[in-house]
């Protein structure tokens, strides 16, 4: 008991100390962001865009689709560009030009001639010109013909000239993504905005541009800073010294006694209560939004290689890239996340074992609450883009353009009392488990309290506005992304699932408590500052990247070890008959551990050290780590927690196990096909490509529809189609057990409390 209270103490040190750091790194971003500059004036004293137009022309892009139409600063889509590293080098390109035009030869220069062009335009596009009195930024006349120039080529892009019809299609982009010439004139300037923090030096610094020379562009000098490369070879030393002090910590540790597995199932009596019944109908929903993520994923795959069109049908008039994107990956977040949200719903009383008054009614209520939010962020999302709604309807109610955090501002309003309601309901239902003394408290207290964090920690999504600087947007975002999904979800998926094995016997209650105590914080540790990692190149200052890339190694360490206690757990679990009806909860928890240690650790280490990210950023690297951590990891915890409840929730002889063995095997086998054979492979020709030229390079039609990208687009095909089997596997299992319909037999809920949870 004494250890454990000391390790909670450790936890609220941790927790408070890396909220801290990261609370003072955020004002430090908000201090040295990339200023937004009143005008930027030409020496002739012509001015090209206002800060007003800057500010618009973010609003437009993310309307247009935004992080789901090509990315900024490396965040968002990958078919069409980068469009800050598309800019710059589209702009270095037209002034170099326009400067060798002025040469005595004209377009015979020498070499000596052309290098001494080269360096001109490379010392003038780097140096700063920002006045801080006037708030102005002051450009040659020469250069602001380049940028007319890139200008236009974005104007008529987003309006409908036919002549960049071939390139839309290739971006998969549709004809008049902005209808609104007064927007895409402001557009051309976010974009050009966003290229000049990319290449500008930050003041006080030499040969280091607001974004620490992100992205690579040898043609203005943006290479890999010093501090970038050395802070890479800090990350790989801590990696592997965490690892060998992690694995050093367990082998000298005491090797407690392995629990006693019981003689029969401790679960096999329990009986539901009306609000643990109540719980169906959001599993049958997580299989319905599961196909519904998958079809889309499809469609989208697709369009990289068919930019308008689904196997020659015009699917892009009436669903364009940009809504099967937002639906794709919006819907992955739904899904597992109505799975974890059903799942506390159902353990609470069963752990409690009391029924609180109304709960049902409650537990109702939030589902359809759920549905409203789902169903009515994915129509206003779709039509807003379909129809040009504008940058306002895009903001409140339609698709915000953000990738993850998509849905307008009313239904994040919504979806934020939701999980203040699932918190509401899940800690009435627990509270008698937390007041009584008892082995698990500890567990219950961290599922709780995981819980809360899950709920209230999605008010960072409001933290943002319309007006918002971009560098502050991408900050919030992460909070929420990355803290939900590599903090609170990781404590809150590890907590339930000790919980569940605790209870079945495998694992002795004392060291649970320990471990998850133990657990949380080395997750909480790496996983809090680990958020940086995501802000290298946000226009932030170089202090992110060196606490970035020490915090973000530190994330993968306890993922080593994940694998290894799932193996081991579903070894003592096959000599126990009767565990058997839970064969496959226990092997989507191998499967869990698998991909923790492959997709979380392995793939994300590969992009997470500076030097990597520099140039893989924006690329289909990053693909293949979300892939195989966002389903590898949540989505089969989800489907594990899933097909956990539904054994409490039928007559075991009603389960048609059949359908699992090709469910699991599919899903499993056809996202490693998935991803090593088309994501890894495309994400890694592409970082040649990002290395040899640059990132504009990589992101480039030449790039991105050449014949070894289209194949590997293609090559996701035989991964998909195994998936989707696995998909409809699940799904008829689930009808089954609808059809079939009738829930178990069990005693007295009071018989559970007393024999099967002891507290």
């Amino acid at each position: 008991m004494k250890s454990t209270s000391r390790l909670w103490r450790w936890l609220g040190l941790i927790c408070v100390l890396s909220f801290g750091a990261l609370g003072y790194l955020g004002w430090e971003i908000y201090l040295s962001a990339p200023p937004i500059p009143k005008a930027v004036v030409s020496t002739d004293g012509d001015v090209l865009f206002t800060g007003e137009q800057v500010q618009l022309g973010q609003q437009a892009w993310l309307s247009a689709g935004g992080q789901q139409l090509g990315t900024v600063w490396g965040h968002g889509s990958y078919v069409a560009p980068d469009w800050s590293a598309d800019w710059l080098h589209r702009e270095a390109v037209a002034l170099q030009a326009i400067r060798a035009a002025e040469q005595p030869r004209g377009g015979s220069l020498s070499e000596a001639d052309r290098a001494a062009v080269n360096a001109r335009v490379r010392d003038e596009m780097r140096r700063n010109t920002y006045d801080d009195i006037d708030g102005t930024v002051k450009v040659s006349a020469e250069r602001a013909r380049a940028i007319r120039q890139v200008a236009a080529h974005y104007e008529s892009l987003f309006g409908s000239d036919p002549a960049l019809a071939k390139l839309r299609e290739q971006y998969a982009m549709t004809d008049g993504a902005l209808p609104d010439p007064a927007e895409r004139r402001a557009l051309a300037a976010f974009f050009f905005w966003s290229a000049w923090a990319a290449v500008t030096n930050r003041p006080g610094e030499t040969d280091l541009s607001y974004t620490s020379n992100w992205p690579h562009e040898p043609l203005v000098g943006n290479t890999l800073s010093t501090s970038a490369a050395m802070w890479s070879m800090a990350s790989i030393i801590l990696l592997l010294a965490g690892i060998a002090a992690m694995l050093w910590l367990q082998g000298r540790g005491e090797h407690e006694e392995e629990a006693q597995v019981p003689k029969a199932d401790p679960l096999a009596g329990a009986k539901a209560t009306p609000s643990m019944k109540a719980t169906r109908k959001y599993f049958f929903a997580v299989i319905g939004l599961m196909l519904l993520q998958i079809a889309m994923g499809v469609i989208t795959a697709h369009y990289a290689v068919e930019g308008q069109s689904f196997f020659g049908l015009p699917l892009a008039e009436v669903l364009p890239y940009v809504t099967s994107r937002t639906i794709h990956t919006q819907v992955g977040i739904f899904w597992i996340a109505t799975a974890w949200l059903a799942t506390g719903l159902y353990v609470a009383p069963l752990l409690s074992g009391k029924e609180p008054k109304l709960q049902k009614l409650g537990v109702d209520a939030l589902f359809w609450a759920l549905i409203v939010v789902v169903l009515g962020s994915t129509i206003t999302g779709w039509l807003g883009t379909l129809q040009h709604r504008g940058i306002h309807f895009a903001f409140w109610l339609g698709n915000q353009g953000l990738e993850f955090t998509s849905m307008g501002r009313v239904w994040q309003l919504l979806l934020f009392a939701g999980l203040l309601f699932w918190v509401f309901l899940l800690g009435r239902a627990l509270w008698p488990a937390l007041k009584k003394p008892s082995e698990t408290r500890g567990l219950i207290a961290m599922v709780f309290l995981s819980a809360s964090c899950i709920g209230g920690f999605y008010a960072t999504s409001l933290t943002w506005g319309q007006h918002t600087h971009y560098s502050m947007i991408e900050y919030w975002r992460w909070w929420l992304v990355h803290l939900w999904v590599e903090g609170f979800f990781e404590v809150f998926a590890t907590a339930v699932v000790a919980l569940i094995f605790t209870n079945l016997g495998l694992v002795r209650a004392a060291s649970a408590n320990r471990a998850i105590v133990a657990e949380t914080i080395v997750f909480l540790f790496g996983g809090i500052l680990g958020t940086l990692h995501h802000l290298y190149w946000t226009g932030t200052p170089t202090s992110v990247i060196a606490v970035g890339s020490v915090f973000s190694a530190l994330e993968v360490v306890p993922l080593t070890l994940i694998g290894l206690e799932a193996l081991q757990t579903w070894r003592r679990s096959r000599n126990v008959a009767w565990l058997g009806a839970y064969k496959w909860v226990i092997l989507s928890f191998v499967a869990v551990g698998f991909w923790n240690t492959v997709g979380a650790g392995l793939l994300g280490f590969a992009i997470n050290p500076p030097a990597s990210l520099y140039y893989v950023q924006g690329l289909n690297m990053t693909a293949a780590h979300g892939h195989a951590a966002l389903f590898g990891v949540y989505g089969m915890l989800g489907i594990g927690l899933m097909l956990f409840c539904l054994r409490g929730l039928y007559e075991r002889n009603l389960h048609a196990d059949k359908f699992l063995t090709p469910a699991f095997w599919s899903l499993n086998i056809g996202l490693a096909m998935m991803v090593f054979m088309s994501l890894l492979p495309a994400g890694i020709y592409q970082a040649w490509a990002s290395l040899s030229k640059g990132l504009w390079y990589a992101r480039s039609p030449e790039i991105m529809h050449s014949p070894v990208m289209e194949t590997l687009v293609w090559l996701r095909v035989p991964g998909d189609i195994v998936f989707a089997v696995g998909s409809v596997f699940l799904a008829l299992y689930a009808l089954k057990l609808l059809r079939r319909g009738a829930v178990a037999r069990q005693p007295a809920l009071g018989a559970v409390a007393s024999t099967a949870f002891k507290h």
